[in-house]
């Protein structure tokens, strides 16, 4: 009778476990949105997609390096709906909405436009899914608003601009004037901004010859590079990426926009292979963070550079490297909050808070979502310039910059913080 009463007591114990274990093995579906036409798609839109299925199918696989070796997320496999981000904000936000609504995705990561971002945000918010932005760079994200369920685990592009500016200052002794170009919405408005404004702080007295802000992916750059050759500051700064950062590198090569003046590409490790033989030696190149040629040597950036190198026969740059380390961070917070969750299925406010104020290790080192609630990443950046050795692109005299060097302290603006004289 014992023995009965043993069998039917496990008996029931599997059967109530039964629903959670298929649950836990259900695959998580996340809804992943990059460019995949028009002018950003080759430079940033394809390397993030690719990044994506390489980073995926080796989690599938279980094997991605230490913690990552588990598959999937938590056991489960992961399935991606890809959706083009090419389009306007207003098609972005309903392609959102059918990925939440109707594809019924877990998570989601995505965007590349800030502009994107911006009318994401509230919307993400409003559904309750979360979203984790792998590379727009706005600061007005976490500093004008607070969320629940949206993260970026990339940094702002105040630290693109701090680190740009302090490099400059450094690499140009006697610097007494500088110009810009850059794209005239909220990513590039921010950059020349913050910019500015750095080496304002950094160099007092400093000139500012002109600020060109074209049209976002205008394509003809004439005009500008006429009016900035006129000006013949001392330092370009530019955030331009995708075509308009190649349109303006071709256009402006053969009028010696940057022979004239140190160019400042922050953007520019996406164009630096493609377009080596015209961008001239001594140009500044930012890789949006410790990405693409800047990478620190460890296990996670072996792992991946390397094995996107041999799947796609392109080394990845910085945004196929900040879609890595998207991908992997949800994945340490879906599994945390798995684990917390007793092995059950975690919901998005469970993946949430174990996502919040975690620091992980990537591809590009050290992630520390440390602003905007623990919902923004800091990481160090490095800036160096461009030489062309045996026809081969490659970087020259890199700094390294702290994370709190280059990114403000936890609940102040960027503008702020600049202003203010960098202070923590």
């Amino acid at each position: 009778m014992n023995r009965l009463k043993k069998v039917a007591a496990a008996a029931a114990l599997a059967t109530a476990l039964a629903p959670a274990a298929a649950l836990a093995q259900e695959p998580v579906k996340i809804g992943v949105i990059m460019f995949l036409s028009g002018p950003a798609a080759a430079p940033f839109g394809v390397p993030a997609k690719n990044a994506a299925e390489f980073v995926i199918d080796a989690l599938n696989a279980g094997k991605g390096p230490k913690p990552y070796a588990t598959k999937g997320f938590g056991g489960s496999k992961i399935e991606t709906a890809v959706v083009d981000e090419a389009g306007s904000t207003t098609t972005q936000v309903t392609e959102f909405r059918n990925l939440v609504q109707r594809d019924k995705v877990d998570l989601v990561i995505g965007y590349v436009s800030s502009g994107n971002c911006l009318a994401i945000a509230p919307v993400a918010e409003e559904l309750k899914k979360l979203t984790n932005f792998f590379d727009c760079g706005t600061p007005r994200i976490f500093e004008d608003s607070s969320y629940t369920y949206v993260f970026r685990t990339s940094p702002t592009a105040t630290m693109d601009s701090v680190g740009a500016a302090l490099y400059v200052k450094a690499a140009k002794p006697g610097i007494k004037s500088i110009a810009g170009i850059n794209q005239n919405y909220a990513w590039g408005q921010d950059s020349w901004s913050d910019f500015e404004a750095s080496m304002k702080q950094l160099v007092p007295g400093i000139q500012i010859k002109t600020s060109q802000m074209p049209k976002l992916f205008a394509g003809q750059y004439n005009t500008e590079i006429s009016t900035l050759l006129v000006a013949k500051a001392d330092v370009i700064h530019s955030s331009f990426f995708d075509g308009d950062l190649e349109a303006l590198i071709l256009q402006g090569a053969p009028r010696g926009l940057f022979k004239k003046s140190m160019g400042v590409l922050t953007t520019g490790e996406t164009a630096m292979y493609k377009l080596a033989a015209q961008i001239p030696d001594g140009t500044v190149i930012g890789a949006r963070g410790p990405f693409g040629p800047y990478a620190p040597h460890n296990a996670y950036n072996s792992w991946f550079s390397k094995g996107f190198e041999a799947r796609f026969k392109v080394p990845p740059n910085y945004a196929a490297y900040q879609m890595a380390q998207a991908i992997l961070g949800l994945k340490l917070a879906w599994e945390k909050a798995q684990a917390a969750s007793g092995g059950k299925r975690p919901t998005n406010e469970q993946v949430g808070a174990a996502l919040e104020h975690m620091t992980y290790e990537g591809p590009g080192g050290t992630v520390r979502m440390v602003n905007g609630k623990g919902h923004q990443a800091i990481m160090e950046t490095a800036y160096g310039v461009s030489k062309v050795v045996k026809g081969k692109m490659t970087i020259v005299k890199i700094k390294r910059y702290p994370a709190e060097m280059v990114n403000p302290p936890e609940g102040v603006k960027s503008a702020d913080w600049i202003k203010g004289g960098f202070k923590h």
